[in-house]
């Protein structure tokens, strides 16, 4: 029975920095709800020497071994004839993956280029894994050696490509072979509005050893938390019930979702709920809200607009808001952006209204109002609630942290919980 699994992540363009390696943490993810253990992740480069001793390496650490990247059409991909040397076997053309790699380029009217042919050469005795997205099919080899059974499975990097391969051929494969008795569950809460210190300590001791494993993972601006039980078909799902109905009771308020959902995944789905819309008044987030409620698959049934007041003329001109109140107490202020809250919802004939400025840096900071000041006001049903921040962090991290601050006041008023107990922890 498979047991461990190692990952490789193959390209230049990772171990330079110029993409982030997100393949490895979502295949660690899902091999870990399967009950594999993760032995070991690595990165290397397109270099041929690097790639033999990294794919080395794994196949004396893990039975299973998934590779992404280095399957393209292009001369420093280099994963699958390096993975027939290891393997000490030769490469076959398959005629089969090159028709269908033809017939991908005609139905885009697109001329293919030779180089493409590359992608239907796979070590002898591979069996493919079809790609529905993309020319280069991913493949599996198990090979018989002197530590016993490995499995290599090697993917192309592109995580659009990459992620249903996985989960409709590489994961039904890996239960099938652990086979048994037992399964491995877990459910994952989003969680915004205290660290991940915090969280651990508020939640410790809620589930023992024998009943479940809770893990962590800092995905800013969230903390995910995630619960993982094994046991016996039945019994183990009902565990999993039991012990989500502990985490929730104790955590509260701090969990917006569950699942891979975003705070506007979640703020969309109440207001279409609740039959009602939503407009936004934005300054220092620059309309970083707006495009990330209009991101959401049918934000048209709720979203009524946002207004990007930067300037002061702006914020009269377009929101209503009286010179006099930025004379008097300044652009970055709770009475200057209440008015902007309520001119925008009167504006665009919305429910709710939601706006926010402040100081997003570097420049632009007083003794008084430091970069981080951030103001939040949300208008609906006739209240009008405010409230002033001292955030942290690079002038993104602040814009972000604005952001999820303001989608999080929508879910609670939504939901009827107090807004202004709507804080973020420091780590």
């Amino acid at each position: 029975m498979i047991e461990r699994v190692a990952i490789l992540s193959t390209g230049d363009e990772i171990t330079t920095g110029k993409v982030v390696d997100t393949n490895a943490n979502y295949i660690a993810d899902k091999f870990v709800e399967t009950g594999m253990d993760v032995a070991a992740v690595v990165t290397v480069g397109d270099v041929a020497e690097r790639i033999v001793w990294a794919w080395q390496q794994a196949m004396q650490q893990a039975d299973v071994i998934v590779s992404t990247g280095g399957i393209g059409p292009t001369a420093d991909d280099l994963t699958t004839e390096l993975v027939a040397k290891v393997a000490g076997v030769e490469l076959t053309f398959s005629e089969e993956v090159a028709e269908n790699i033809r017939r991908l380029f005609a139905s885009f009217n697109r001329t293919m280029p030779e180089n493409n042919l590359k992608q239907a050469q796979f070590p002898a005795g591979a069996e493919i894994i079809p790609n529905h997205l993309g020319t280069a099919p991913g493949y599996r080899l198990d090979l018989d050696t002197p530590n016993g059974k490995k499995h290599l499975i090697v993917l192309p990097g592109v995580p659009r490509e990459m992620k249903p391969m996985i989960e409709e051929t590489v994961l039904p494969w890996v239960r099938e072979k652990r086979g048994g008795g037992e399964v491995f569950l877990t459910r994952t809460f989003q969680t915004f509005g205290i660290s991940e210190s915090g969280l651990d300590e508020m939640v410790a001791g809620v589930i023992s050893a024998d009943e479940g494993n809770l893990a962590f993972r800092a995905n800013f601006p969230q903390i995910s938390m995630r619960i993982i039980v094994r046991g016996k078909p039945g019994e183990a799902e009902q565990r999993l019930d039991t012990l989500s109905d502990r985490i929730r009771d104790k955590i509260g308020t701090y969990v917006y979702g569950e699942g891979d959902v975003t705070m506007e995944d979640v703020v969309g789905q109440l207001l279409k709920e609740q039959g009602k819309t939503l407009s936004l008044a934005e300054a220092c987030s620059g309309g970083l809200v707006g495009h990330r409620v209009s991101n959401v698959p049918g934000s048209s049934a709720y979203f009524q607009g946002a207004v990007t007041a930067y300037s002061d003329s702006a914020k009269t001109q377009l929101l209503g808001v009286q010179p006099a109140t930025l004379q008097l107490h300044g652009a970055v202020s709770e009475e200057v952006v209440r008015e902007m809250a309520t001119g925008v919802r009167e504006r665009l004939g919305a429910d709710i209204g939601v706006s926010m400025t402040g100081i997003a840096g570097p420049d632009g900071a007083t003794e008084e109002k430091p970069v981080g000041t951030a103001c939040i006001a949300l208008a609906m049903d006739g209240t009008l609630v405010s409230r002033q921040y001292k955030l942290w962090g690079n002038r993104e991290w602040i814009k972000t942290l604005i952001s999820q601050l303001a989608l999080d006041w929508v879910r609670r008023a939504l939901l009827g919980i107090p807004i202004n107990e709507a804080g973020f922890i420091r780590r």
